[in-house]
């Protein structure tokens, strides 16, 4: 390739690198290890759900023809609390005291809310003696399958309860669940390793010696392949130094990982250790008409694709966002990234022969602003953007109103 190339034919390669990976296998994982992964196929209940006929309410299970009459007495014949267990039948011109979730037992056909009722004092009902026998008054007539589910309203047996290519949540894991499922069928991870180079970096919340900064990107650049449908096998933080690179890269190969993603070490100035370990093996290293991210490099290394980005903290995250979260989200069954097209809510200008990617974020009447700067290192101004603003290559200046793409975050 050529030492610059447009932001669609570096994308366009990264994708042509990462198409081997894409047929992946699948693997069955229990409920408890299947939050975050994505569902290989339909999932089908194989029972109904609910699995029988219950109550929605805490109150009295009838016949609806004895109560179309309220208010009127009926004995209560029994009690049905939410157990195993099958009720017997409900009698004529009586109730039974039924709790929520209760089997509604054969004859009922309705279910009166406690607070619609009352007890009767006396053993008696609809004025005729009957000594040691409860019963209550209903306040109000109910329609037949008033505050009944029945089995199956929720969901048919064999219906799909989860669809495939859906990033299994807790709700999720509770439908399979509550449709008697232990397992699921998912996709295989793609197995993800992230390097950080640079010699002034240190671990998050390690005391800061002179000239040393915190590793941004290994959290960054490993939360966003996982956000992307992938595995993160391998994670280190290197010294400009080749050796301890190789030996990294070595490491990543043995933990498995598929793909190896680095940042920094790519420029053209002195202490470019990615650039120096790799070129030498084949490596592209160039530039992309891109700002931010401009620095870039894809190579081999051990039959494993390995896919370089600048050490600026939002330089290395768009190149993740723009360039390799599309093709691991295609992988995993995820949908792309949400797009959309927004009126800019003040004048822009943009950098002529480069594509600009500018952080931002909707105004409450619909529209888009910038959010800070241009700047490859404003972490804290990519944190409050929720978007980015496209401006074409081709592009100098927008005025307010213009219409623009944007890529949601």
């Amino acid at each position: 390739m050529a030492d610059r190339i447009s932001v669609d034919e570096h994308a366009a390669f990264i994708r042509s690198l990462l198409a081997g990976l894409g047929a992946r296998p699948t693997e069955r994982v229990a409920l408890a290890d299947a939050l975050g992964r994505i569902t290989a196929s339909p999932v089908e209940s194989p029972i109904p759900l609910p699995p029988f006929r219950n109550s929605q309410m805490d109150g009295f299970a009838v016949r609806a023809v004895d109560v179309a009459d309220a208010p009127v007495n009926l004995p209560i014949a029994g009690e049905v609390a939410a157990a195993a267990g099958t009720p017997a039948p409900l009698q004529p011109a009586t109730a039974v005291r039924i709790m929520t979730g209760a089997a509604v037992p054969d004859g009922a056909d309705a279910v009166v809310p406690v607070e619609d009722t009352e007890p009767v004092e006396h053993t008696e009902a609809d004025g005729e003696d009957n000594p040691g026998v409860g019963a209550v008054r209903i306040l109000h007539a109910r329609a037949a399958g008033a505050f009944v589910r029945d089995a199956g309203s929720d969901l048919a047996a064999g219906a799909d309860v989860l669809p495939p290519g859906l990033r299994l949540a807790s709700r999720h894991l509770a439908a399979a669940a509550a449709s008697g499922l232990t397992e699921l069928l998912v996709r295989e991870h793609v197995r993800v390793a992230v390097v950080s180079t640079g010699s002034e970096l240190v671990e998050p919340g390690a005391p800061l010696g002179p000239g040393e900064i915190p590793d941004a990107n290994g959290v960054a650049l490993a939360s966003a392949a996982r956000a992307a449908g992938a595995l993160v096998v391998h994670s280190g933080r290197v010294r400009d130094d080749v050796e301890r690179l190789r030996a990294e890269l070595d490491a990543a190969v043995d933990a498995g990982a598929e793909l190896v993603v680095t940042s920094g070490g790519i420029s053209m100035g002195a202490y470019e250790v990615v650039r120096e370990l790799l070129e030498p093996l084949g490596a592209w290293v160039g530039s992309v008409a891109m700002q931010p991210g401009g620095p870039q490099a894809t190579a081999g290394y051990r039959g494993m694709p390995v896919i370089c980005f600048p050490g600026n903290p939002v330089s290395a995250q768009l190149s993740f966002e723009l360039f390799v979260a599309p093709a691991l989200r295609a992988i995993a069954g995820l949908p792309p990234a949400r797009t959309e097209r927004l009126a800019l809510a003040e004048d822009m200008r943009s950098v002529a022969g480069k594509r600009q990617f500018l952080r931002g974020r909707r105004t409450p009447d619909g529209r888009v602003e910038p959010v800070g700067g241009a700047g490859s290192h404003l972490v804290a101004t990519l944190a409050a953007s929720e978007l980015l603003i496209v401006v074409p290559e081709g592009v100098e200046a927008l005025d307010a109103g213009a219409i623009v793409d944007t890529v949601f975050l």
